[in-house]
């Protein structure tokens, strides 16, 4: 049986502030632009943005620690290019990957940034076909 995740929001004003949470961890605030709302916590396209990039760094990092890589550090920068007609989804998202290591090349990179697109990152299976990805890296040793 597949594993089931859990999630529930609650508005928690009269205009359109919610509280989120998912299974036992900490709730998050999640808000709308004003007039609508009041800019008091993340947008739901901010929440999927930090979940696709938290989502490619994590197994990106799990790839690089597998093949015996030293990695002291790695950041993903998202940007997000919203469509201009409703729904105003994503069309493109670039993602710009910062990794410090002594020991990891372009080629180990490119590597598992192409197993993290095509098999370990979930999030990056359910837009593939429907979002355009752009990556880039750098590697400071």
């Amino acid at each position: 049986m597949a594993e089931e995740l859990t999630a529930s929001v609650e508005l928690v004003n009269q205009k359109f502030k919610f509280t989120g949470t998912a299974m036992f961890n900490d709730p998050v605030s999640i808000d709308y632009v004003t007039p609508m709302g009041d800019g008091e916590g993340y947008t739901s396209l901010e929440l999927f943005l930090l979940s696709f990039a938290s989502c490619s760094a994590s197994s990106i990092l799990f790839l690089l620690r597998k093949s015996k890589k030293n990695i002291s550090g790695l950041k993903v920068n998202a940007k997000g290019i919203r469509r201009e007609t409703h729904p105003t989804s994503f069309e493109k998202i670039n993602l710009e990957y910062v990794v410090n290591s002594p020991d990891v090349t372009n080629a180990d990179i490119e590597k598992v940034l192409k197993l993290s697109e095509e098999t370990y990152c979930p999030v990056w299976a359910m837009i593939k076909n429907n979002v355009v990805v752009n990556t880039v890296f750098q590697i400071i040793n």
